[in-house]
Parts: structure tokens; sequence; C-alpha cells
């Protein structure tokens, strides 16, 4: 999907359910003028405009408007993997874009240093052409070898000072995300010295309890990386991370919401735990869009069957196979509000990675990235910057 003509100009989208901030506003109207959002209301109090865009048209009676969304985890789609490369990350941004996702953070997986420090360097790079990309996340190497998941287990290592420096300085100050293992030796320190650079640190594939997941946010940790999943569950004396997340106002609680990852009353229930501190996020891997087979998930091999991907040699869960408007309508029938399920994959991740002053939202200044769903919250049209894309 291509997009189609210039951020220049004025739009105005009507007659459509506008879903944003948490709440839903029926027969309104956005307006956008190069390439941001510069008045919102409702009926036809809207002037003139060069394309103006009845939404009902499109979409069908009960026409929603959202945000574009945010993805703050995933790791590729249509075939392309986000490690192979820049062509590679603009094929999967390609698919995920069509799907809704009009800015994503690229999430690179655990690789010896150097190469992971060049693929932070490359999406750095990257970010002075492509403004769909936000940055890089570094999902490794220092996790615990527990709950290596996707991983490759011999890559994983304890987090020394000059290691996390190392890649950081590689991302030049655009690496926007770093998974870590907090129990591991120098975690809590790693993490002052993520946050201390203007990154979040996010806790993950972890074996931490209760009191070691308070402790990693104490030091400055604010993201849970896909809660439940490579972590311990809740358990009545032994609450565990998820927990510890939940009942802490600061931290964004990552999301899976494709029923593989998550049973949908565990999607209702971290909705009803961390309510406005949900992210939902996609965790692509490269079949996301593409066909069941085999694909390489950085140094491993993994089987997709039936959508599901899983490693070959550990039958661990290897990413999934979503996209967010499928993470939108399955949190929906998970019990969500859709205020709040477009909340998870709009505001809340652009906060999560220091966006929130400009993404994920339709009032007045904000980027004019922008969703159009039918009434059963299928993609009818995705606007990044007012660009309409077409494909």
């Amino acid at each position: 999907m291509s997009i189609h003509s210039s951020a220049t100009g004025s739009l105005v989208i009507h007659s459509a359910r506008i879903v944003d901030g948490g709440e839903i506003v029926d027969d309104g109207w956005v307006r956008f003028v190069d390439g941001s959002v510069v008045g919102r209301g409702t009926g036809k109090t809207w002037e003139p405009a060069d394309e103006v865009l009845d939404a009902r048209e499109v979409a069908g009676p009960g026409a929603v408007l959202t945000p574009g969304f945010v993805d703050i985890h995933g790791h590729g789609g249509a075939g392309a993997a986000f490690d192979d490369g820049i062509e590679a990350i603009r094929t999967g941004r390609a698919l995920h874009r069509a799907h809704g996702t009009t800015r994503a953070v690229v999430s690179l997986v655990t690789a010896p240093l150097d190469e992971l420090a060049r693929s932070a360097a490359m999406v750095a790079d990257l970010m002075e052409t492509d403004a769909d990309i936000l940055g890089s996340h570094l999902e490794g190497p220092f996790l615990d070898p527990a709950h290596h998941g996707a991983h490759e287990p011999s890559l994983l290592r304890a987090p020394a000072p000059a290691d996390v420096a190392l890649l950081l300085e590689a991302g030049r100050g655009t690496v926007r995300q770093v998974t870590i293992a907090p129990e591991l030796p120098g975690g809590l320190d790693a993490i002052r010295q993520i946050v201390a650079t203007g990154a979040a640190a996010a806790v993950g594939h972890t074996s931490a309890d209760a009191a070691m997941a308070v402790a990693a946010f104490e030091a400055g940790a604010s993201i849970l990386t896909h809660a439940f999943n490579a972590m311990p569950g809740i358990h009545h004396r032994a609450p565990g991370p998820v927990l510890a997340a939940a009942a802490d106002h600061r931290v964004i609680l990552e999301a899976i919401a494709d029923n593989v990852h998550l049973d949908p009353h565990v999607i209702k229930l971290v909705f009803d735990s961390a309510p406005g501190r949900v992210a939902l996020i996609t965790d692509a891997m490269a079949a996301a869009g593409s066909a069941d087979g085999h694909y390489d998930l950085g140094a491993v091999s993994v089987t997709v069957e039936n959508g599901v991907a899983r490693a070959d040699d550990t039958g661990s869960i290897a990413g999934s196979t979503l996209t967010q408007d499928v993470a939108l309508q399955r949190a929906v029938q998970a019990g969500a509000t859709p205020a709040e399920a477009v909340r998870a994959l709009t505001e809340t991740p652009a906060r999560a990675v220091g966006r929130g002053a400009v993404l994920g939202s339709l009032r007045s200044g904000f980027t004019a990235d922008a969703v159009l769903l039918d009434a059963e919250l299928h993609v009818a049209r995705v606007w990044v910057g007012s660009r309409l894309l077409e494909g």
C-alpha cells in the first residue's frame, strides 16, 4: 500500500463516530491542514476544504474514525523481518500501515552485540527518510535465559555498563525502548543507565518476582514487555511482575491481543487492572500478513502453523502474526470498551515511547494520522500525516 498525494492542503472527514482519548463522539468531523490536525467538531459545523470526505460513503453506517495506530513492539511482516535491513523494514511496515499502524518502533531481537549495534544505527539512519519509523526497541540481549522465548539463549548476557552504552550510542538517541530482566547482575543499574539517555526501560523476559519488579520500576522502568508472556504469572501467594506493574500508575503494560498469547479473559483482566495504561502491541514477526511456513527470527528458526509461530527447537511462541486492527477487534470481543481499546492502540503506546505530545490523538496540534474503520472495525482508509494510503 503506497502513500498517495501530498500532505499539503486541507481535508475534512465528517459524519464519523470519532473514538479518541478514551471518549466517543458521534457525528464528528476533523480537519487536517498540511499534515496536522487543526480542528474538530460535530454535525455540519465544518468549513469548506480542498477535499471533503463523508465517512459513511467510504465505511458505511457506523463509520469509526480513530487516531493512527502506534505499535511499539513488532518484528516484521509480509515475509520480511526487521532485523534484515532497510528494505525488509519498509516491506514489513507497508503491510502494517495498511492495517492502520501509521507509526511504529522497530523491534530488534537478540543478536551479537556488534550486529545489534549496526542494526540500531541502521534504524537511526532510516528515520531520516522514513517518518513513520519512531526508533528502535532492543528486545535483548539482556534477558533471563530461563525465559528466553524465541531469543537465542547462547547470545544472552548480563548488562555490563559498557555493553549497554555501546548499543545506546549506536542508536544516536533513537533507541526508544530496551527490554531487560532486572534480576540479572547489574540489572537495576542498567535500567538507570537506559532511562538517563531518554529511552524507556521495559521489564521482560524475566524471572523477577513482584519485589524485584517493584525495584525495577523504582529504578525507572516504565513498561512491562508483553504482559504475562516470558515471565512468572499470577499466583495467590506470588503476585509476580504483572500485578506489580498494574499497581504502579507510572507503568504501561504491553499486551498481545491475539487470543494465542493471551486468553480473552486475560485480555479483559489486563484492561481492568491497568485502565489507561495498556499498549496493544503486535509482537509480529515476518509471517504477519504472509503464509504459514518456516521463518527465521534472528538466530532462531520458527515454524508458523495456522497463524501461530513457534520456535522449532523449544516450541515456545515466537512472536505473532497479528496486525493492530485485529488486536482492536480481539480486545473489543474480549470485553474492553471500544474507547479503551482504541486508546491502547494510540495515545498510550505513543506516551510509552515519549511521543504522546504529537501522536495518538485527533486533537488540534497533533500529527494528522488517522484510521477510518467500518462498524465491525475493519480498516477502510488510512492517513499518515494527511496522506492517504492507496493500494
